[in-house]
Parts: C-alpha cells; structure tokens; sequence
C-alpha cells in the first residue's frame, strides 16, 4: 500500500507523487514504442499497399503523427484491438500540420511534405518553437525542396511541396539529434535519386534511433547501406507495405524498473523482445550496474533491488532518453555519479540537464550541469514541488524520487501523455502489488 502522501490535497496540476512503504511487487504491461510506432506509421504512408500496425502506442505523439499523416491524404484507421489500418494516398496540400512537441513529427514529416503537391504548414506547441529545425530544413533545400522559415531554423515553416524530390547527397551535422538523420532516410526511396547523408561534427547521439530506422526500412523492401560510419544511402525504389508489430516501448520501462531498485521490490515487463534498435533495452546493462539484479524470464525481464543503489559514472550518449530516470536513481544512491555523453538533451523537449540539476536540487540534493552531463553527489532530499517544463521524461524522474521522498509534488503529471498515456494510475496500481 502507498503512504499517506499520495492522499494530500494539491492544486490541480500538483501531484503528490506515492511513496512506497514496502517493497513493489509487479508485472507491468506497457504499450508500443513510440518510436517504432511513429517510423511504422511514416513508412506506411509512403509504401504502395496498405500497412497494418498491430499494438501501436496511442499517446499524443503518435496520434499527432496519424492525424498529421491524415492531412496529407492518408487514410490511418482504426483497426482491430486498437491497432492501425493505413492505406497510402496521393500526398497533398495545402494542409496544415500541428506537431504539438514530438520531434518525431516536426522532423520526419517535412520530407514527406516535399512529396505533396501543394504547401504544407508545420507549427506546434510554444516549447516546439525553440527546438532546433535549421539541420532539417537546409538538407531539404540542399536536395531539391522550397521550404519557407523566414531564416528561424524552427517551428513555424512552410514546406513548398512539388510532388516529387530531386534528392541526391547531403552533408549534415546530425550532433545534435538523430532525428534530422532518421527523417532523411525514412522518406528517402521515394526521392528522385534516394539519398546519400552524410554527417560531419561530433559524434550523433542516439544511434540506436537510427538503426531502427534502418532495420524499418529494409523490412519494407528498401534498400539501405550504412557499412560505412556516418555514412547512409538509401536506393530509390518502391516500399512495401504488410503488418508491423510494434514492441512494447522500453524506455517507458525505466521508471517502473527503477522502482524495484529504490523499494528493493521486483518489477517484471512481460514481451521484452530478445532482440531490439530501441535504446531502453540498454537499461539491463545500467540497473545492473547500479546495484539491480535482472533476468529474463518465460515472462519477460525481471529487475529486483535491495534497496540500496550504487552509483554510476556512464555514457549516454546513445541512450540518453534514460537519463531523467538515472538521475533520479543518482540522487538516491550511496555513492556519486557522473552521467556523460548528453550535452545534445540541451535540445529535446527542454534543456534536461538544467532542468534535472534545477529540480534535484531544489529537494535538496547536489546536482550539477556542464557541457557534457551531470554530476550528482546524494544528499538527504526534502519535499518540495518538482517542475517537469512540459516533459514527460522529467515528470517521471519526479515519480521515482517520490518513492523515497515523502511530500513530492510533481507539476503537470499529464505531460506523461505524450508517451505513455495513464503513468499515474499505472504508477500507483504497480506500486500496488497488482498486475497492470
């Protein structure tokens, strides 16, 4: 059962986040992956023969997709037990596309729209304006398309599309996300001349994302060569359309297994694949490392914890999506911890490493930000309010220093939304003890 915190009265957009007072003890089914959702979706949009998305997530992202994919003439349906039909359409506009604060949306599409006929608007929610769109959109030019930004490099912009897209070679800085690669090569067989992207600067983070990517597009008959570090073709030709199966989203996993390690409980996801691109599966080798125990299972993966937690000197670099939830663990571990690799979150849905360093510390921990990452020393933490700036990774970070931090009040919990729609009742049925 959950402590008398999680019965406090708070202003509407406070959660007080439960604390738990006994170990967690549960199974917890989680919905798609986001990403493989978003790139399924994409990908299905432009094949010549319908697409059928079996267990997608349906969370604010991917609806934004479907409904942005909608408005360029695609038919997205819905199908049975709650997945997607898609039937591909010819692409139009003028239409107008609402990104709210999917970086999925605001930078896959725009290549897509190139292959409308007719002008495609894009804009979204206040905090999408300050998301970095320059790399995108100067590639787009360089292959061929018109887009109009008024010189911003951000939301709102206007692509100017022809129907068609020349193409050819392209050279990115992609440092700052894996996106602006992925949403190059997702749209790229049905390009004149396919593409060639090649990237220049600091290493791109996130490469399981582009991997992914990668492995959707060769299941959908295209084909891609990337033998050669930093360097992706994709040939012109057709894409197929058939049925995906989309994983549960193993990133979404992080809070609920990092649960067992605070309470020193066991929390098991049932459907962890035994091979997977997606970056959460990374999280095996980091709770281990931090003091977990995790097995697979007949089930799925199993995480158990002692209640005590060690901690880490990393690199996220390709993973950094968990960090939130590996800084919350930090500032609850026994030991310091340096998370590295990540100055590119300066750019997702907020700056996320001021805005961890920000809210740990003003429970009372010691958090540090510096170009690189964090580094977190484990203080005794208070109550407080937690802000989350509209992300949902920050809000969960909140949820699991509310396990051992009575009076935790976390800001606009439904911000979770974005990605996994219903965290707090799943949060408190699995702090519960029952399947969720």
């Amino acid at each position: 059962m959950l402590s008398a915190v999680s019965t406090r009265t708070a202003p509407p957009d406070l959660w007080p986040a439960p604390v738990a007072d006994r170990p967690v003890d549960a199974r917890v089914e989680l919905p798609g992956s986001k990403s493989v959702t978003n790139r399924a979706l994409v990908l299905a949009a432009l094949a010549g023969s319908p697409t059928r998305v079996l267990r997608p997530l349906r969370a604010r992202d991917t609806e934004l997709m479907a409904g942005a994919l909608r408005a360029l003439g695609t038919g997205v349906a819905d199908g049975p037990g709650g997945g997607w039909e898609v039937m591909p359409g010819i692409l139009h506009g003028p239409t107008d596309i609402d990104c709210g604060l999917a970086g999925t949306v605001m930078r896959f599409l725009p290549p897509v729209a190139t292959l409308a006929d007719g002008d495609v608007r894009f804009d979204g929610d206040p905090h999408a304006r300050v998301r970095p769109m320059a790399t995108v959109l100067d590639a787009l030019r360089a292959l061929g398309a018109q887009v109009d930004d008024d010189g911003r490099g951000a939301l709102p912009f206007t692509v100017r599309g022809t129907g068609a897209l020349r193409g050819g070679e392209v050279t990115v800085d992609a440092s700052a996300s894996s996106q602006f690669v992925s949403g190059l090569l997702l749209s790229a067989a049905r390009f004149e001349r396919g593409v060639v992207v090649r990237h220049v600067g600091r290493p791109v983070p996130s490469q399981p994302h582009i991997a992914m990517s990668v492995a959707m597009l060769r299941q959908r008959g295209a084909e891609v060569d990337d033998s050669t570090p930093d360097r992706w073709v994709v040939s012109p030709g057709p894409l197929e359309g058939g049925v995906v199966e989309v994983e549960p989203d193993l990133s979404n996993a992080a809070p609920f297994l990092a649960a067992a390690l605070v309470t020193g409980g066991r929390v098991t996801v049932p459907g962890w694949p035994a091979s997977t691109t997606q970056a959460g599966d990374a999280l095996r080798e980091l709770l281990t490392a931090m003091g977990g125990t995790v097995e697979r299972t007949p089930d799925g993966l199993s995480v158990s914890g002692t209640g005590r937690i060690s901690g880490i000197d990393v690199d996220l670099h390709d993973v950094g999506e968990l960090t939130p939830v590996l800084a919350a663990l930090a500032a609850l571990a026994d030991s310091p911890s340096r998370l590295r690799g990540i100055g590119h979150l300066r750019g997702h849905e907020t700056d996320r490493l001021a805005a961890l360093a920000h809210e740990i510390n003003a429970l009372g921990g010691d958090a540090r930000d510096d170009e690189d990452g964090l580094e977190i020393r484990p203080r005794p933490l208070h109550g407080g309010t937690f802000a989350t700036y509209a992300d949902h990774r920050i809000a969960t970070a909140g949820a699991v220093l509310g396990l051992a931090v009575p009076g935790v009040l976390v800001e606009d919990i439904a911000t979770t939304g974005k990605t996994l729609p219903g965290f707090a009742g799943l949060w408190a049925s699995a702090l519960g003890g029952t399947a969720s």
